[in-house]
């Protein structure tokens, strides 16, 4: 089957190979799913750049690829749940990493039945981005009449967020640039704030929850746009110690500015670094059926322009997800 791989690390074009590799094999509690579509993530190109060696450790070459979508066409012993034929779309473990290859193994806890009424590219646009915006919202509680902002409001995690936030009956502000804030309104948001124009910070203040998505100083500059008792929730800030633990982090500490921020709001911090969840999946998949939440598409491509793809997410200009289709 054919399949891309990381051949080295380094630049995209030099990094990538579309090459001829065997179809995986499954265990007794593994589906084995023919791709229909793959969503390119920007950890993908982190990864094939070397930026994530120390934390990812790869035998190359290996194929990429976290999200996908296709329909079952064997499925192991112990797989009571699905059956062949089913449509289904996974953000698969990082042991089974490799979704932008004709077929893909996958483990049946990560499996969920794709949305009745998506296309496999809009499925296939979901799952990272879409469980990392859920657990990020839903680990500091959002709930109807909370006042947010999101960061980066046309990127995949931002415009699911928004989404996913209205469907909480949250009150919306988000940050883009000039050429999408009607996009971005369109999405749903209540208030977009051009930064090219606007100073975030002047614009949304005493609120609820600030969803950070851009690390470094907006992390720390959330805290002055939150009100006393409020919540700052990453998905690129330091970790929290909850998370530090998670991640293995023994003899973990704060940041010094960053307690000292907490503190003086009594604030809530939180970092989620993200997990494959099928019951998630489950309930994402019941949001799009319903119309609450829509799937955004950039741009969708061939298997063979997939390296061709990966330089244009990392140009860093799309709005919502690029797609690899294998239809």
């Amino acid at each position: 089957m054919k399949a891309l791989q990381i051949i080295k690390y380094g630049a995209i074009k030099d990094g990538l190979s579309i090459n001829e590799v065997q179809k995986p094999s499954i265990q007794p509690m593994d589906v084995l799913v023919q791709v229909k579509a793959a969503a390119l993530n920007p950890i993908d190109y982190k990864i094939i750049q070397g930026h994530l060696k120390d934390m990812i450790s790869l035998k190359l070459p290996t194929t990429i690829g976290y999200d996908v979508s296709g329909v079952i066409v064997e499925k192991g012993s112990k797989v009571a749940n699905f059956k062949i034929g089913d449509e289904v779309y996974s953000r698969v473990p990082q042991e089974q990493m490799g979704t932008v290859a004709e077929y893909v193994a996958i483990d049946v806890n990560y499996v969920a039945k794709k949305p009745v009424n998506s296309s496999f590219e809009e499925a296939a646009a979901l799952p990272l981005a879409g469980l990392t915006a859920l657990q990020a919202l839903e680990r500091v509680g959002i709930k109807k009449d909370d006042r947010i902002l999101i960061h980066a409001g046309s990127g995949g995690v931002g415009s699911f967020a928004i989404q996913y936030a209205k469907a909480k009956g949250a009150i919306v502000y988000t940050t883009t640039s000039t050429k999408n804030v009607d996009w971005v309104k369109a999405l749903g948001a209540d208030r977009v704030i051009d930064y090219k124009t606007e100073d975030y910070k002047e614009v949304a203040n005493n609120l609820d929850i600030v969803f950070d998505t851009l690390g470094n100083d907006y992390t720390l500059d959330a805290f002055k746009c939150i009100k006393d008792g409020g919540s700052v929730t990453s998905i690129v800030g330091p970790p929290d110690e909850e998370t530090a633990q998670q991640m293995g982090m023994t003899d973990y500490a704060l940041p010094e500015k960053l307690a000292q921020l907490i503190e003086q709001k009594s604030a809530t911090y939180k970092l989620t670094w993200m997990q494959p969840n099928a019951v998630q999946l489950n309930t994402i998949a019941a949001l799009v059926d319903a119309g609450d939440i829509k799937p955004i598409i950039d741009l969708i491509y061939p298997l063979e322009d997939a390296v061709t793809a990966y330089e244009y997410l990392a140009e860093g200009s799309a709005k919502g997800k690029v797609i690899i289709s294998l239809i």
